[in-house]
Protein backbone atom coordinates (compact mmCIF):
# COMPACT_ATOMS: atom_id res chain seq x y z
CA UNK A 1 0.00 0.00 0.00
CA UNK A 2 0.94 3.63 -0.46
CA UNK A 3 0.11 5.10 2.91
CA UNK A 4 -0.07 8.58 4.38
CA UNK A 5 0.15 8.89 8.15
CA UNK A 6 -0.75 12.27 9.64
CA UNK A 7 0.85 12.71 13.02
CA UNK A 8 3.38 10.05 12.08
CA UNK A 9 6.09 11.56 14.29
CA UNK A 10 3.99 11.15 17.41
CA UNK A 11 3.57 8.27 19.82
CA UNK A 12 0.98 6.09 18.08
CA UNK A 13 1.74 7.43 14.60
CA UNK A 14 5.44 6.59 14.67
CA UNK A 15 4.73 3.08 15.92
CA UNK A 16 2.24 2.64 13.08
CA UNK A 17 4.80 3.91 10.56
CA UNK A 18 7.31 1.33 11.81
CA UNK A 19 4.71 -1.44 11.45
CA UNK A 20 3.83 -0.36 7.91
CA UNK A 21 7.50 -0.14 6.88
CA UNK A 22 8.12 -3.63 8.28
CA UNK A 23 5.28 -4.89 6.07
CA UNK A 24 6.92 -3.37 3.02
CA UNK A 25 4.41 -0.54 2.57
CA UNK A 26 5.39 2.83 1.13
CA UNK A 27 4.85 5.49 3.81
CA UNK A 28 4.63 9.28 3.78
CA UNK A 29 4.32 11.20 7.05
CA UNK A 30 2.78 14.63 7.55
CA UNK A 31 3.60 16.16 10.93
CA UNK A 32 4.20 19.72 12.12
CA UNK A 33 6.51 18.41 14.87
CA UNK A 34 4.68 20.33 17.61
CA UNK A 35 4.09 17.14 19.60
CA UNK A 36 5.92 14.68 17.40
CA UNK A 37 9.66 14.23 17.16
CA UNK A 38 11.67 13.93 13.97
CA UNK A 39 13.79 11.19 15.52
CA UNK A 40 10.65 9.07 15.98
CA UNK A 41 10.12 8.81 12.22
CA UNK A 42 11.41 5.70 10.53
CA UNK A 43 14.22 6.72 8.12
CA UNK A 44 12.57 4.65 5.38
CA UNK A 45 9.49 6.88 5.51
CA UNK A 46 9.16 10.25 3.77
CA UNK A 47 8.67 13.06 6.29
CA UNK A 48 6.76 16.17 5.26
CA UNK A 49 6.81 18.93 7.87
CA UNK A 50 3.45 20.62 7.35
CA UNK A 51 0.36 21.51 9.38
CA UNK A 52 -3.02 19.90 8.67
CA UNK A 53 -4.67 23.25 9.37
CA UNK A 54 -3.38 24.43 5.99
CA UNK A 55 -5.28 22.57 3.27
CA UNK A 56 -3.38 24.07 0.34
CA UNK A 57 -0.03 23.05 1.80
CA UNK A 58 -0.97 19.44 2.56
CA UNK A 59 -3.10 18.72 -0.53
CA UNK A 60 -0.22 17.81 -2.92
CA UNK A 61 1.01 15.07 -0.58
CA UNK A 62 -2.24 13.09 -0.86
CA UNK A 63 -1.63 12.35 -4.54
CA UNK A 64 -1.39 8.62 -5.41
CA UNK A 65 -2.08 7.59 -1.80
CA UNK A 66 -4.18 4.46 -1.20
CA UNK A 67 -4.92 4.80 2.51
CA UNK A 68 -4.71 7.73 4.91
CA UNK A 69 -4.23 7.02 8.61
CA UNK A 70 -5.30 10.22 10.33
CA UNK A 71 -3.67 10.43 13.76
CA UNK A 72 -2.60 14.09 13.87
CA UNK A 73 -4.24 15.87 16.82
CA UNK A 74 -3.65 17.96 19.90
CA UNK A 75 -4.56 15.08 22.16
CA UNK A 76 -4.58 16.30 25.73
CA UNK A 77 -7.87 16.59 27.61
CA UNK A 78 -6.62 19.29 29.99
CA UNK A 79 -4.94 21.20 27.16
CA UNK A 80 -8.19 21.26 25.21
CA UNK A 81 -9.93 22.78 28.23
CA UNK A 82 -7.28 25.48 28.55
CA UNK A 83 -6.92 26.17 24.81
CA UNK A 84 -10.26 25.31 23.16
CA UNK A 85 -9.73 27.48 20.07
CA UNK A 86 -6.28 26.17 19.18
CA UNK A 87 -7.25 22.54 19.74
CA UNK A 88 -10.49 23.00 17.79
CA UNK A 89 -8.54 24.27 14.79
CA UNK A 90 -6.27 21.25 14.74
CA UNK A 91 -8.70 18.53 15.79
CA UNK A 92 -11.79 19.62 13.84
CA UNK A 93 -10.66 21.94 11.03
CA UNK A 94 -7.54 19.82 10.54
CA UNK A 95 -9.61 16.66 10.28
CA UNK A 96 -11.94 18.31 7.76
CA UNK A 97 -8.90 19.31 5.71
CA UNK A 98 -7.58 15.75 5.72
CA UNK A 99 -10.94 14.44 4.51
CA UNK A 100 -11.16 17.12 1.82
CA UNK A 101 -7.63 16.38 0.63
CA UNK A 102 -8.37 12.65 0.55
CA UNK A 103 -11.56 13.23 -1.45
CA UNK A 104 -9.89 15.58 -3.93
CA UNK A 105 -6.97 13.18 -4.43
CA UNK A 106 -8.97 10.01 -4.96
CA UNK A 107 -7.79 8.27 -1.80
CA UNK A 108 -9.63 5.01 -1.31
CA UNK A 109 -9.94 4.94 2.49
CA UNK A 110 -9.33 7.08 5.58
CA UNK A 111 -8.79 5.41 8.95
CA UNK A 112 -9.56 8.02 11.60
CA UNK A 113 -8.12 7.83 15.10
CA UNK A 114 -10.86 8.64 17.59
CA UNK A 115 -10.99 8.21 21.35
CA UNK A 116 -13.00 6.67 24.16
CA UNK A 117 -13.24 10.26 25.43
CA UNK A 118 -16.40 10.58 23.33
CA UNK A 119 -18.25 8.40 25.87
CA UNK A 120 -17.61 10.75 28.79
CA UNK A 121 -18.39 9.40 32.25
CA UNK A 122 -20.85 6.71 31.24
CA UNK A 123 -21.39 4.34 34.19
CA UNK A 124 -22.76 1.53 32.03
CA UNK A 125 -19.79 -0.71 31.34
CA UNK A 126 -18.49 -2.10 29.09
CA UNK A 127 -18.81 0.80 26.67
CA UNK A 128 -20.48 -0.12 23.38
CA UNK A 129 -20.40 1.80 20.14
CA UNK A 130 -24.17 2.33 20.04
CA UNK A 131 -24.21 4.14 23.39
CA UNK A 132 -25.04 7.86 23.33
CA UNK A 133 -21.81 9.92 23.35
CA UNK A 134 -21.44 12.44 26.16
CA UNK A 135 -17.94 13.96 26.01
CA UNK A 136 -16.71 15.78 29.11
CA UNK A 137 -14.01 17.84 27.41
CA UNK A 138 -13.44 19.80 24.21
CA UNK A 139 -11.07 17.04 23.11
CA UNK A 140 -13.78 14.39 23.43
CA UNK A 141 -16.14 16.64 21.49
CA UNK A 142 -13.53 17.21 18.78
CA UNK A 143 -13.12 13.47 18.29
CA UNK A 144 -16.87 12.96 18.07
CA UNK A 145 -17.17 15.67 15.42
CA UNK A 146 -14.34 14.01 13.49
CA UNK A 147 -16.22 10.72 13.51
CA UNK A 148 -19.32 12.41 12.14
CA UNK A 149 -17.37 14.22 9.45
CA UNK A 150 -15.86 10.90 8.38
CA UNK A 151 -19.29 9.27 8.20
CA UNK A 152 -20.74 12.16 6.20
CA UNK A 153 -17.85 12.04 3.71
CA UNK A 154 -18.64 8.38 3.13
CA UNK A 155 -22.29 9.24 2.45
CA UNK A 156 -21.81 12.24 0.16
CA UNK A 157 -18.39 11.75 -1.39
CA UNK A 158 -18.02 7.96 -1.66
CA UNK A 159 -14.86 8.11 0.46
CA UNK A 160 -14.39 4.97 2.50
CA UNK A 161 -13.92 5.86 6.18
CA UNK A 162 -13.80 4.11 9.53
CA UNK A 163 -13.25 5.57 13.00
CA UNK A 164 -11.32 3.68 15.67
CA UNK A 165 -12.05 4.67 19.27
CA UNK A 166 -8.84 4.05 21.20
CA UNK A 167 -8.88 3.24 24.89
CA UNK A 168 -5.88 4.60 26.82
CA UNK A 169 -3.03 3.62 24.55
CA UNK A 170 0.36 2.95 26.14
CA UNK A 171 3.71 1.59 25.02
CA UNK A 172 7.12 2.67 23.72
CA UNK A 173 7.47 6.41 22.89
CA UNK A 174 4.39 7.43 24.86
CA UNK A 175 4.33 11.03 26.00
CA UNK A 176 5.34 11.60 29.60
CA UNK A 177 3.36 14.82 29.92
CA UNK A 178 -0.39 15.28 30.03
CA UNK A 179 -3.59 13.82 31.40
CA UNK A 180 -4.52 10.46 32.92
CA UNK A 181 -3.96 8.62 29.64
CA UNK A 182 -0.21 8.84 30.28
CA UNK A 183 -0.32 7.79 33.95
CA UNK A 184 1.89 4.81 33.12
CA UNK A 185 4.59 7.02 31.60
CA UNK A 186 4.39 9.48 34.48
CA UNK A 187 4.83 6.67 37.02
CA UNK A 188 7.79 5.22 35.12
CA UNK A 189 9.48 8.60 34.89
CA UNK A 190 8.88 9.24 38.58
CA UNK A 191 10.28 5.87 39.60
CA UNK A 192 13.35 6.33 37.40
CA UNK A 193 13.97 9.71 39.07
CA UNK A 194 13.52 8.28 42.56
CA UNK A 195 10.30 10.22 43.10
CA UNK A 196 7.05 8.94 44.63
CA UNK A 197 4.31 7.85 42.24
CA UNK A 198 1.61 10.55 42.29
CA UNK A 199 -1.84 8.95 42.30
CA UNK A 200 -4.71 11.28 41.43
CA UNK A 201 -7.53 11.02 43.98
CA UNK A 202 -7.91 7.67 45.69
CA UNK A 203 -6.58 5.73 42.69
CA UNK A 204 -9.66 3.54 42.36
CA UNK A 205 -10.48 4.96 38.93
CA UNK A 206 -9.98 2.37 36.22
CA UNK A 207 -8.79 2.51 32.63
CA UNK A 208 -8.85 0.04 29.76
CA UNK A 209 -5.17 0.28 28.80
CA UNK A 210 -4.43 -0.88 25.26
CA UNK A 211 -0.93 -1.55 23.95
CA UNK A 212 0.20 0.54 21.00
CA UNK A 213 1.20 -2.50 18.93
CA UNK A 214 -2.33 -3.84 19.23
CA UNK A 215 -3.60 -0.43 18.09
CA UNK A 216 -1.26 -0.46 15.09
CA UNK A 217 -2.52 -3.90 14.09
CA UNK A 218 -6.11 -2.65 14.35
CA UNK A 219 -5.29 0.24 12.01
CA UNK A 220 -3.88 -2.07 9.36
CA UNK A 221 -6.84 -4.42 9.60
CA UNK A 222 -9.14 -1.39 9.30
CA UNK A 223 -7.29 -0.31 6.17
CA UNK A 224 -7.70 -3.70 4.51
CA UNK A 225 -11.04 -5.05 5.73
CA UNK A 226 -13.82 -5.42 3.17
CA UNK A 227 -16.43 -5.37 5.95
CA UNK A 228 -16.15 -1.65 6.60
CA UNK A 229 -15.72 1.71 4.91
CA UNK A 230 -19.05 3.46 5.44
CA UNK A 231 -18.16 5.55 8.47
CA UNK A 232 -18.33 2.78 11.05
CA UNK A 233 -17.16 3.45 14.61
CA UNK A 234 -15.22 0.63 16.29
CA UNK A 235 -13.84 0.35 19.83
CA UNK A 236 -10.18 -0.59 20.04
CA UNK A 237 -9.64 -1.56 23.65
CA UNK A 238 -8.25 -4.48 25.59
CA UNK A 239 -11.61 -5.29 27.18
CA UNK A 240 -9.93 -5.42 30.58
CA UNK A 241 -9.45 -2.51 32.93
CA UNK A 242 -6.98 -1.77 35.72
CA UNK A 243 -7.19 0.76 38.51
CA UNK A 244 -4.51 3.42 38.83
CA UNK A 245 -3.59 1.80 42.14
CA UNK A 246 -3.02 -1.52 40.35
CA UNK A 247 -0.82 0.16 37.75
CA UNK A 248 1.23 1.74 40.53
CA UNK A 249 1.65 -1.69 42.14
CA UNK A 250 2.83 -3.23 38.87
CA UNK A 251 5.45 -0.49 38.49
CA UNK A 252 6.37 -0.47 42.18
CA UNK A 253 7.71 2.22 44.47
CA UNK A 254 6.54 4.70 47.08
CA UNK A 255 3.16 6.27 46.35
CA UNK A 256 1.43 9.51 47.35
CA UNK A 257 -2.05 10.79 46.59
CA UNK A 258 -2.74 14.16 45.00
CA UNK A 259 -6.09 15.99 44.62
CA UNK A 260 -8.60 14.47 42.20
CA UNK A 261 -9.64 16.14 38.95
CA UNK A 262 -12.70 16.05 36.74
CA UNK A 263 -12.44 12.91 34.61
CA UNK A 264 -14.38 9.74 33.86
CA UNK A 265 -14.01 7.34 36.77
CA UNK A 266 -13.95 4.16 34.69
CA UNK A 267 -13.47 3.00 31.13
CA UNK A 268 -13.89 -0.49 29.74
CA UNK A 269 -14.29 -1.37 26.07
CA UNK A 270 -16.67 -3.82 24.54
CA UNK A 271 -14.43 -4.94 21.67
CA UNK A 272 -16.80 -7.49 20.15
CA UNK A 273 -17.44 -5.34 17.08
CA UNK A 274 -13.70 -5.15 16.38
CA UNK A 275 -13.57 -8.94 16.55
CA UNK A 276 -16.55 -9.22 14.21
CA UNK A 277 -15.62 -6.62 11.58
CA UNK A 278 -11.83 -6.59 11.76
CA UNK A 279 -11.01 -10.02 13.16
CA UNK A 280 -9.04 -8.09 15.79
CA UNK A 281 -8.48 -8.82 19.42
CA UNK A 282 -5.75 -7.67 21.79
CA UNK A 283 -2.66 -9.83 22.07
CA UNK A 284 -0.48 -8.02 24.63
CA UNK A 285 -1.45 -8.35 28.28
CA UNK A 286 -1.02 -5.42 30.62
CA UNK A 287 1.49 -7.21 32.81
CA UNK A 288 3.66 -7.99 29.77
CA UNK A 289 3.43 -4.42 28.49
CA UNK A 290 4.47 -2.96 31.85
CA UNK A 291 7.43 -5.32 32.16
CA UNK A 292 8.64 -4.31 28.69
CA UNK A 293 8.39 -0.62 29.60
CA UNK A 294 10.21 -1.14 32.88
CA UNK A 295 13.10 -2.62 30.90
CA UNK A 296 13.02 0.29 28.43
CA UNK A 297 13.03 2.84 31.26
CA UNK A 298 15.59 0.90 33.25
CA UNK A 299 13.53 0.70 36.43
Amino acid sequence: MKCLVTGGAGFIGSNLVDTLIERGDEVRVIDNLVNGKKENVNPKAELVVEDIRNLEKILPYFKDIDVVFHLAALPRVQYSVQYPRETNETNITGTLNVLLAAKESGVKRVVYSSSSSVYGNNPDLPLKEWMKPCPMSPYGLHKLVGEEYARIFSIFHNLETVSLRYFNVYGPRMNEEGAYTTAIAIFLRQKKNGEPLTITGDGTQTRDFTHVRDVCRANILAAESKNIGKGEVINIGAGRNFSINQIAELIGGHKINIPPRIEPHDTLADNSLAKKLLNWEPQIKMEEGIEELKRIYGV
